[in-house]
């Protein structure tokens, strides 16, 4: 149960990187575009227009990684506490074990 938890987690982990890699892409190419904006042949209001619309998906795209990212540090998280979590239970389950027997009870 263990290796399918491990195994999971991993491939989540892979997925979430891919997918922040190809948010960076469309990042870097709405940068471009906003860049290549200043150049372009339009008026002054169709640019003011297409750079809101630009600003507003390079807004959009920055959350989406954000929370990717949020997502991935909190499941690792979760992860180490989970660890953490089963390390205790297994120090107590051998703690009471080794006080198993070794009390003597005394009638008098």
């Amino acid at each position: 149960m263990q290796v399918t938890s491990a195994t999971s987690s991993t491939s989540s982990s892979s997925s979430s990187t891919s997918q922040i890699a190809q948010l960076q892409k469309q990042l870097r190419d709405l940068t471009q575009q906003l860049k290549d904006l200043a150049t372009s042949n339009l008026d002054a209001k169709a640019k003011a227009q297409q750079q809101q619309l630009l600003q507003a998906q390079i807004a959009v795209v920055q959350a989406q990684i954000e929370a990717i990212q949020n997502q991935k540090q909190q499941e690792q998280t979760n992860k180490a506490n989970e660890a953490a979590s089963q390390k205790n239970a297994k120090t107590t389950a051998a703690a009471s074990d080794k006080t198993v027997g070794s009390q003597v009870d005394v009638y008098i």
